[in-house]
């Protein structure tokens, strides 16, 4: 039987998926011993603990986490957001999230959402993603934002570092994204039981075939949709953690002191650059852009001076 499993049956106060958690943030252990792995088999005679850390108050708490705001009203924030920082509060990330940086900045002038004192995120960023996201204030506002956002009624456009130049200087991908079939932390192109997505994407430089800027705009919108989609075509983003497997075949095309600073560089090289929506209440364009931040902006010259 399953650790998880077993534990969860045994206690019968707590759900599997609680004690899943529970595991995975290394909050149990076998004769002494911590274990991670929630389907790793119970051993015969061992002794299994497991330690249930107090609640957490429901309601994230206020903090001061410096934020560089681009636009704010009373109805919204328009914000960019650093590379880093975890836009909601989640097992593993319960504080110093951007939510928790929203609430003590907006502190009384926050009505709420659906009765609670708390900020409407109408979009994620991935934490290692920076750009530019507007956040509701009202629930009007959430709730119209989010309606743009489902029909697609905006612009938004994100800049990615990719292995590899793509045959063609601008398509379309469009494949289906689900969970990974083996590993359930991932997404991937699936053929059944995904959900459809479209992105198209536009080469907006090239250094040779080794590594390209492209500029992707998302006709829809899925989890780590641009990573999945850039890595199903063969050119993954720099950096990415989860979805560059190895190190890619057009490294080798670079200088190794630039080849090097691309593989050592610590998160995937994605930006959202552009965001332009109406207004939920004045319904006036707004449209912002986000520089590029000093960390791919050094990748970027450290092969321009590559290639003079």
């Amino acid at each position: 039987m399953r650790a998880d499993r077993f534990l969860a049956d045994a206690i019968g106060s707590l759900s599997r998926s609680r004690v899943k958690a529970l595991i995975e943030a290394g909050q149990a252990s076998r004769d002494g011993v911590l274990i991670k792995d929630p389907s790793e088999s119970v051993r015969a005679g061992s002794l299994y603990r497991l330690h249930v850390p107090p609640p957490t108050p429901a309601t994230p708490q206020a903090q001061d986490i410096p934020l560089t705001i681009m636009f704010e009203d009373s109805d919204l924030i328009v914000l960019d957001k650093p590379a880093g920082l975890v836009v909601h509060p989640a097992p593993g990330n319960l504080d110093g999230t951007l939510v928790n940086a929203l609430l003590a900045h907006a502190g009384d002038d926050l009505p709420g959402i659906g009765g609670e004192k708390r900020p409407g995120i109408v979009h994620r960023l991935d934490k290692d993603t920076s750009g530019v996201m507007v956040v509701a204030k009202t629930d009007r506002a959430h709730r119209t934002l989010s309606e743009a956002f489902a029909a697609r009624d905006l612009e938004r456009a994100y800049l990615a570092l990719v292995w590899g130049l793509p045959a063609e200087m601008q398509g379309e991908v469009s494949a289906s994204i689900g969970r990974h079939p083996v590993d359930r932390k991932r997404m991937a192109v699936v053929e059944r039981g995904g959900k459809a997505a479209t992105t198209r994407y536009q080469v907006k430089r090239a250094w040779g075939t080794a590594v390209a800027l492209v500029e992707c705009r998302l006709l829809t919108g899925r989890t780590h949709q641009i990573r999945v989609h850039m890595a199903h075509i063969g050119h993954p983003l720099v950096g990415d953690p989860v979805y560059l497997r190895r190190t890619p075949a057009s490294a080798r095309l670079l200088p190794p002191a630039t080849r090097d600073a691309l593989l050592a560089f610590p998160r995937q090289a994605l930006h959202a650059a552009t965001l332009g929506f109406r207004h939920p209440v004045t319904k006036q364009p707004l449209s912002f852009e986000s520089p590029v931040p000093a960390d791919l902006t050094s990748l970027l010259t450290l092969l321009d001076g590559n290639s003079q």
